[in-house]
């Protein structure tokens, strides 16, 4: 079971690294659609400057939580430069880049303990990606990937508790998915996820990632009885799988609507 959902997230990372991809070479021209550019609420979220604490729910019962924080970096202040010649606390005088930590656990069916994830990337300050490490633990075993963009590598560890084995992948072999499914995935798994579509798409990686559709538009959701303003992303893949993010005016997350009926809500809705 460990080893199936190993897979299936070196199979999400998958389809996200193409999508980056696909963005870094058409997505100015691309991702602009609705009412907004997705650039401008992009932004926002990476610019947010408290955490987003959601709730997992699926099918409407509480399954696991995680926590989705931005930050800004910033250049270093040389040794030796004076205290009057630095900004005021809290402003960022020269921003560097972006981070983002994205972390929690969930309660699967068939697994004896929760699956823990933790998944952190880096981003320029023109918003392209630098580096991207995401783990899956399931004691004792752990699955881990890293990406890096500079050198187009990606290095999976796979790890039972006893062994440890790693595999260094170019970005150019992540375009033959059916290797990749018959080396790491089970019959049951890749079935699964041919049946999906989400690897076996026979126009290849960069068609798959051009199907990838962004839509950012002014709307409303409600908190409590008061409906307040928030921006909304539709993001359509493959024209089969639909997601539906609401960012805050000031860029937290506050609900996110994924297939299967899996949501994750912020805290501050749960309450009401």
């Amino acid at each position: 079971m460990f080893s199936r959902a190993a897979f299936i997230l070196v199979a999400v990372f998958w389809v996200t690294m193409n999508v980056l991809l696909w963005r870094a070479e058409y997505g100015p021209r691309s991702l602009l659609g609705g009412e907004m550019p997705v650039a401008v609420v992009w932004r926002k979220v990476l610019m947010a400057q408290d955490a987003s604490p959601l709730e997992i729910r699926h099918h409407g019962r509480r399954v696991g939580f995680c926590r989705w924080a931005a930050s800004v970096r910033e250049a270093q202040v040389p040794t030796g430069v004076a205290a009057a010649e630095t900004s005021p606390e809290g402003m960022i005088k020269k921003p560097i880049g972006y981070r983002i930590v994205f972390e929690g656990n969930v309660a699967l069916s068939g697994l004896p303990e929760r699956l823990r994830f933790d998944a952190r990337a880096e981003f320029s300050t023109n918003h392209d990606w630098k580096e991207i490490h995401l783990r899956l633990t399931l004691r004792p075993k752990a699955c881990e990937i890293h990406a890096t963009a500079a050198d187009e590598t990606l290095r999976l560890a796979l790890d039972d508790g006893a062994t440890r084995a790693e595999h260094v992948f170019k970005f150019s072999e992540l375009r033959d998915p059916q290797a990749l499914l018959e080396q790491f995935a089970d019959p049951l798994s890749a079935t699964a996820l041919n049946a999906g579509g989400l690897l076996s798409s026979p126009q290849g990686p960069r068609a798959l990632a051009g199907g990838v559709k962004c839509e950012a538009r002014n709307d409303w959701i409600k908190i409590g009885q008061t409906s307040v303003r928030a921006y909304r992303l539709d993001i359509h893949l493959i024209d089969r799988h639909r997601a539906v993010v609401f960012v805050s005016r000031v860029g937290e997350i506050l609900r996110v609507e994924l297939p299967d009926d899996l949501t994750l809500l912020n805290e501050q809705l749960t309450n009401f």
